[in-house]
């Protein structure tokens, strides 16, 4: 880098140098002129015109010279000044002109380097202390006071001279330091405006997924509203028949004289089990919505001071014929001065009742233990049993609703799967902690906490995710970071470019994005929303329209549409040409149609309809200097002819055209076998987008299913019809 900044920096003094010495030039032509006039108009010697006339014009020789080479120039102006003045001096005998001698000098420094300032120096100097002072009166005095200007002169300038080019080293450094702030200027502010865009880019997909937050917002809001709906349905549709069951089979079997009919011991016994059954099913029910009361945040807790001792005493009494049932043993241990503990005594209970017959339930031999204490402000209860014991991995996932340890212990011990995670949540909303501790063959231990004293009101629902003691803070500054509304963002899935092209022409203000394959475009949907999802493949509408095809993962409410839009291949393919030119057919694509022939080619037949564009094709085949021999054909029926008689090696051929068309004259080529192999490119008008060679079908999926609206609006779509008419 100092390098080349040296080289520059002597470049831009060579430069000014150049720049400087043909003005010198003119300088000294303008000088001798004046000194030609005022010596014609001062009748001075006639020599001293014809000496400032050869200065003159000894100046206008190095002006020309300096345009090639300044050395030269600057060689020719030295020499003539000393010329001239010596010359001046020895004929007026005036030494004090040699003094004059100190201006070629001071050029050579000004106008080269200090080397040529010396040189020229040195020539003067010679041309002093030469022979031909004689005549004058003070020889010696004049040659030394002419020495010393010419020197003193080289000595100033030379100063002069380091001086400048100090300075220019001060300025050339402050320069680059100028300079390489300016580049770090332009590289930082080419890093800002890229968070810029950056910014504005990840805004937009903020509001799109804002957008998609909103809707799927929505799509929860309708869930839960139905879910609550279905609750109350089962709420009044479940219990009431049940109802039914359980008080006509409870009146069969324990008053069975009310129907004055003496009934058969087994009729009983089976309505007994329908009973118990039934019994079951209603505990079933009453889980399943508690579970949805809690998960609908609309579980109220009745909360009160309230003595464990009480709480714990009443769900063992409830539990204990049970325990004794199996023969087993239970123990409560109750630490010394345990506190009340403000809570919903139900609750709490019901969360006792449900581990105590779990532990029941799941223990064969030894007991249960009950044990409370009191720790760091809060109340710790444990249930243990000597039960089978539960795996590490199973800890947590005991807890999540209608898990157990393994599926099939509900047929040997019974429950549903709720109890735990409706105690766990019921721990929760008195703003407890619950979970378990066991160990494979030695027995489990469930462990909760309660708060002794009266906590924040708990949080469900939808609150649940926002922090109770986040501060909101207004903003203190205008927001400079532009606000674009996002633009709608469609991925279109095909090979090429040929929808995304279409897309792009017709509708504006739309980002389009290509995705090579189906997958792709899946998983970038699943990471940024999208309007709808286009697959355009041959096989695409038929492929996707099944259930479980591959757009059965689609995010949910995503519209997907399959479809099939042929490009220039396979309108191709489906013509039976090399290749297929949509005018305007440029140079370079009737090259490449050409080069992709697989033998040469010396014949050409062009046929159209229009005879410019016949000139314009034979002008194309004219430029490429290959040689090409060129038929034209103006119509069908004289292509044909042409292709009998001449046999051309490729027809370039135009689709649509008056009588015999191009159609017609493929379908003839194809019936005569000694036409057939005779390659085509067909050079139409005629877009394979549009038209009869666009895809005949059309495949509308979404994620969720499709409602009746949108058969309606498809209907009103594709019939023409407008709202008024469908009504």
């Amino acid at each position: 880098m100092a390098q080349g900044s040296v080289e520059l920096r002597e470049g831009l003094h060579l430069d000014a140098q150049r720049e400087l010495a043909p003005l010198a030039s003119l300088a000294l032509v303008a000088v001798g002129a004046v000194v030609m006039l005022v010596a014609e108009a001062s009748h001075w010697p006639t020599f001293l015109t014809l000496a400032a006339t050869l200065f003159a014009f000894s100046q206008c020789l190095a002006f020309l010279a300096m345009r090639r080479s300044v050395d030269i120039g600057l060689a020719i102006t030295a020499g003539a000044c000393v010329a001239v003045v010596t010359a001046a001096a020895l004929e007026l005998q005036a030494g004090g002109l040699l003094c004059l001698l100190a201006l070629p000098v001071a050029l050579g420094v000004l106008l080269r380097d200090l080397k040529a300032g010396a040189l020229v120096a040195l020539a003067a100097s010679a041309a002093v202390v030469g022979p031909g002072w004689t005549g004058l009166a003070d020889q010696r005095g004049t040659v030394l006071s002419a020495l010393a200007c010419i020197w003193s002169s080289l000595a100033l300038f030379a100063a002069h001279l380091w001086a400048v080019r100090r300075a220019a080293s001060v300025l050339w450094a402050s320069y680059l330091a100028m300079y390489d702030r300016l580049q770090q200027a332009r590289n930082e502010r080419l890093e800002l405006k890229q968070a810029q865009q950056d910014l504005v880019h990840a805004n937009a997909e903020l509001a799109r997924l804002s957008e998609r937050l909103q809707q799927m917002c929505q799509i929860a809001e309708e869930a839960r509203l139905a879910k609550e709906q279905f609750v109350a349905n089962v709420s009044h549709e479940l219990r009431t028949p049940l109802n039914m069951i359980i008080g006509f089979s409870e009146m069969i079997s324990q008053a069975p004289e009310t129907y004055r009919v003496a009934l058969p011991p087994s009729l009983l016994a089976d309505v007994d089990a329908i009973r118990r059954n039934a019994r079951h099913l209603a505990s079933l029910v009453d889980d399943v919505l508690d579970m949805s009361q809690v998960e609908a945040g609309r579980m109220s807790l009745n909360k009160e001071w309230v003595s464990l001792e009480e709480v714990i005493d009443e769900a063992v009494a409830a539990v204990r014929p049970l325990v004794e049932s199996k023969g087993l043993t239970i123990e409560v241990n109750l630490a010394a001065g345990l506190p009340e503990v403000f809570c919903d005594r139900t609750r709490i209970r019901q969360v006792l009742l449900n581990l105590i017959s779990n532990a029941a339930r799941f223990t064969s031999q030894g007991g249960i233990t009950i044990a409370a204490a009191a720790e760091d402000g809060r109340v710790a209860l444990s249930v243990s049993d000597t039960g089978p014991g539960i795996a590490p991995s199973d800890c947590e996932r005991i807890f999540e609703p209608f898990q157990q340890v393994d599926g099939t212990i509900r047929h040997g011990f019974g429950g549903t799967g709720l109890g735990l995670s409706i105690s766990r949540r019921f721990v929760e909303m008195h703003d407890g902690r619950m979970w378990v501790e066991s160990t494979l063959g030695k027995g489990s231990t469930f462990r909760f906490t309660l708060p002794v004293r009266e906590a924040a009101p708990p949080v469900s629902g939808p609150l649940r995710w926002l922090s109770l003691y986040h501060q909101e803070h207004g903003r203190t500054h205008r927001f400079k970071a532009p606000v674009e509304q996002p633009r709608p963002r469609l991925i279109v899935v095909e090979e090429g470019y040929r929808l995304q092209r279409l897309l792009s022409r017709y509708l504006e203000g739309c980002d389009i994005v290509v995705m090579p394959s189906l997958q792709k475009a899946l998983d970038d949907l699943r990471q940024t929303p999208a309007q709808a999802l286009i697959v355009n493949a041959p096989s695409a509408p038929q492929e996707t329209a099944s259930p479980d095809g591959p757009l059965a993962s689609l995010p949910f409410g995503t519209p997907a549409i399959a479809c099939w839009m042929p490009g220039e291949e396979e309108a191709a393919r489906r013509l039976g040409v090399v290749r297929y030119l949509v005018k305007p057919v440029t140079r370079e694509a009737l090259v490449n149609a050409l080069d992709s022939l697989p033998h040469p080619v010396r014949t050409v037949l062009v046929v159209d309809d229009e005879p410019d564009m016949v000139q314009l094709l034979g002008r194309m085949l004219a430029s490429l200097e290959r040689g090409y021999h060129v038929l034209r054909a103006s119509s069908g029926a004289w292509a044909l002819d042409l292709l009998r008689e001449r046999r051309p090696d490729v027809v370039l051929l135009d689709l649509m055209m008056e009588g015999t068309d191009g159609w017609t004259i493929l379908e003839r080529k194809r019936a005569d076998p000694e036409l057939s192999q005779i390659p085509v490119i067909a050079v139409t008008a005629v877009d394979p987008g549009h038209g009869s060679l666009a895809g005949h079908a059309l495949t509308f999926v979404r994620s969720g299913g499709l409602t009746f609206q949108d058969l309606l609006a498809g209907v009103r779509l594709w019939s023409g019809l407008t709202p008024a008419q469908a009504e």
